[in-house]
């Protein structure tokens, strides 16, 4: 478990590029054959990647949760972007195909994953929080998913943001998640910008080929910094920070947010013409 503790604004606006990157990026994430997990202060988000081969991986606790199962008191979140696999709950399976996703509530005590080819290896990304209740767990495949529609071709942003985890599709805690896709053509996400100061969110950016990269743009309006990203690597953004990005081509990516409510449209929207 890698953990990552909070910065305060005026702390995170003097950090070189080194420190941005040691604090916030997340790289390798995705090592086949193994569960990589990052433990992150900020309203205590745990993000993680498992990546099954010949053999099931193990969700297990450790020290970092002070208790005897991972999801004692935890939910999680789940999408699938490699080849297929299952997650096993207690003895129950789920198969989950490239893009189909997973709730799973508090209190399942034994969780596994598992590829269904090991040369097409699953990859299980996972976002989980603390959860005060257990609600039931749901698959929700992309044609499950809550849509809407956003951008334009004239602003270089249009893309559909597929809700998974979502009050209109399924209870949680205070985990919302999902998957946004943007158009051939489009390479701006979320411009203009915004913060919300009630939750805190976490990007995964990923179908993206070797030679291209996404400029994340983080930091207080008046006070933005960039981390350059390559594929299938994740960055924390804290509440206090505007979260958007531009590639070098279109590309995926994955969010998840933990925090004081999971109303999606409460937003603080940011000027164009103030960002510096």
């Amino acid at each position: 478990m890698d953990v990552r503790y909070s910065s305060h604004y005026e702390d995170a606006k003097k950090y070189d590029t080194k420190d941005l990157r040691n604090h916030f990026l997340i790289e390798d994430l995705f090592v086949k054959g193994e569960i990589k997990m990052v433990y992150s202060h900020i309203d205590r988000i745990i993000i993680a990647a498992a990546v099954p081969a010949e053999k099931p991986l193990l969700l297990e606790a450790s020290k970092e949760l002070g208790c005897g199962y991972f999801l004692e008191r935890r939910e999680m979140g789940v999408i699938n972007i490699g080849g297929p696999g299952i997650v096993t709950l207690d003895g129950e399976k789920y198969e989950l195909n490239s893009r189909d996703g997973l709730y799973v509530g508090m209190g399942a005590k034994e969780v596994s994953f598992e590829s269904l080819d090991a040369a097409r290896p699953a990859k299980f990304y996972i976002n989980s929080g603390t959860a005060h209740k257990s609600y039931p767990t749901v698959k929700i495949g992309l044609d499950k998913a809550n849509k809407v529609s956003a951008g334009s071709d004239e602003e270089c942003n249009k893309r559909t943001i597929n809700q998974y985890i979502h009050p209109a599709v399924c209870e949680s805690c205070q985990l919302v998640m999902g998957m946004t896709i943007l158009e051939p053509g489009s390479i701006w996400n979320t411009m203009p910008c915004h913060t919300h100061e009630r939750r805190m969110e976490v990007y995964l950016y990923f179908d993206m080929d070797a030679e291209s990269v996404v400029f994340h743009f983080m930091g207080r309006p008046d006070e933005t910094r960039h981390i350059v990203m390559k594929n299938e690597q994740a960055v924390i953004s804290p509440s206090w920070s505007i979260h958007s990005g531009v590639g070098t081509k279109n590309y995926t990516f994955i969010w998840g947010m933990v925090g004081e409510n999971q109303t999606f449209t409460d937003m603080d929207a940011v000027p164009t013409s103030s960002l510096k």
